[in-house]
């Protein structure tokens, strides 16, 4: 875990995984250019939650990169996240200590957090003040090989009550994309 020198609250966990992670995803070439079927999958994932921002997110040792990314107006750029509350605008990266995802991905289980403010522990997380997050909800990618490549989620900058339903698919469409992932790793693609 790394602490906040200030409050010495736990922030982001370590991550033992993440060397091994940064070698699988560079076998199946993702991590660090965008992907159309990602910002597709991530669109798909915006219309059936009914959130306003998702993404198909990989993380190394430092860093996240969003390889999908649907916002409201469709940019792709995630600049409109930040500019929704007026805070710092956000792109396909994000350093590894801002947002959620990296607690999905240690932790290797999905994260509902309907208000992000009733957890201390995760209150205090850059993207709130920055960005304007209020509400999270996001499962991790694990693949055949038993790593967990990243996450999908999606967020939004007001509380959201997503509940046991909102659990079970965000759930389902990880598993729906680790399939799509590995027909594509069997073609060679």
């Amino acid at each position: 875990m790394t602490y906040d020198p200030i409050g010495h609250l736990l922030l982001t966990p370590v991550d033992r995984e993440a060397p091994a992670r940064v070698q699988r995803l560079r076998q199946l070439g993702f991590g660090d250019r965008p992907d159309a079927a990602f910002d597709d999958f991530a669109r798909k994932l915006a219309e059936v939650t009914g959130a306003p921002f998702s993404m198909v997110n990989f993380i190394d040792e430092n860093r996240q990169f969003f390889a999908g990314l649907h916002t409201p107006s469709g940019s792709h750029s995630g600049a409109d996240l930040g500019a929704a509350t007026g805070g710092t605008p956000v792109s396909r990266f994000m350093a590894r200590d801002h947002g959620y995802c990296p607690h999905v991905v240690v932790r290797r289980k999905a994260l509902v957090l309907e208000d992000v403010c009733d957890y201390p522990r995760f209150a205090g997380n850059p993207v709130v003040d920055e960005i304007g997050i209020r509400s999270y909800l996001g499962a991790p990618l694990i693949d055949r090989t038993g790593m967990t490549l990243g996450t999908i989620c999606v967020v939004d900058t007001e509380p959201r009550p997503w509940g046991r339903a909102g659990l079970e698919t965000i759930k389902s469409l990880a598993a729906e994309l680790i399939e799509q992932i590995h027909r594509r790793e069997d073609r060679g693609i």
